[in-house]
């Protein structure tokens, strides 16, 4: 299977990455700057060029530009019934497919960082009329960076941009906030870099082991009255939770006024 790439960045080097540890894939990124296409080739091992060759109906095209790009990067494409996916935030189906010369056959992915590793998670929404076996390619490609989880409305990309698409930079803001507290109590920051991590790789391991419910883990290392009770009644009394509940609305809503302004 032939899958192209418009534009080289950092989410299309990290599912060209996976894509290239499978058989079976054929993968070929456009990206306009020499530079980029010249490490893309010899760290990915990928076919590169200035611009997208002619495409065919049985061919993958991974629209992978930056949205404010998007309109003028799609100008020159020819898709031919290609079938695309987009992981642009803010373009919806009915904007990539003005972009697209009017084609349907599209696929908007919403994947976050960790994909880079393997450890990714896709929001995925099919256009109307999309098949059954688009579908699943769609699902295997994004497969190589994680896991894959299929919306039933295009409305439901902005809950996921709010979770799991920017959901990384709240843990690695938390982590920064634990690594500075330790920093606090004495400890060196390469010191203080290595706990945080081991705290939360500790915890997500259990989490994922045992099966149970956050809010029980939780508590079954909080005993009345003790040292991680002061902690956790501090996080409640300065509303914590609210907070993230807060930043992740907030998220969702600067994802819909972005939709909204490529919708004019």
């Amino acid at each position: 299977m032939n899958i192209y790439f418009l534009g080289g960045g950092n989410m299309a080097a990290a599912i060209a990455g996976g894509l290239v540890k499978e058989s079976g894939y054929h993968v070929h990124i456009a990206n306009r700057g020499a530079e980029k296409r010249e490490r893309l080739e010899r760290e990915l091992g990928v076919a590169v060029s200035e611009k997208l060759p002619e495409l065919n109906a049985d061919d993958v095209l991974i629209l992978a530009v930056k949205p404010q790009d998007m309109q003028a990067a799609c100008a020159d494409v020819q898709t031919n019934g290609a079938l695309v996916l987009s992981v642009a935030a803010g373009l919806s189906v009915d904007t990539l497919s003005r972009y697209l010369n009017g084609t349907r056959r599209i696929i908007r992915v919403m994947p976050n960082t960790p994909g880079r590793i393997g450890l990714g998670v896709s929001g995925m929404f099919a256009a109307e009329g999309v098949s059954e076996e688009d579908k699943q390619i769609a699902a295997r490609i994004m497969s190589a960076t994680g896991q894959v989880v299929w919306l039933d409305e295009e409305d439901r990309i902005h809950a996921v941009t709010g979770i799991s698409g920017s959901g990384p930079a709240y843990v690695f803001y938390l982590l920064n906030a634990l690594k500075e507290a330790a920093v606090q109590q004495g400890f060196q920051p390469d010191e203080a870099h290595r706990l945080s991590l081991a705290v939360f790789k500790g915890a997500v391991a259990l989490a994922e082991q045992t099966g149970e419910d956050f809010e029980l883990l939780q508590q079954n290392v909080t005993s009345k009255g003790g040292t991680t009770h002061e902690a956790i009644e501090t996080f409640k009394a300065r509303r914590v939770a609210e907070a993230i509940e807060a930043g992740v609305q907030a998220c969702v809503a600067r994802s819909q006024e972005i939709e909204k302004q490529f919708r004019l």
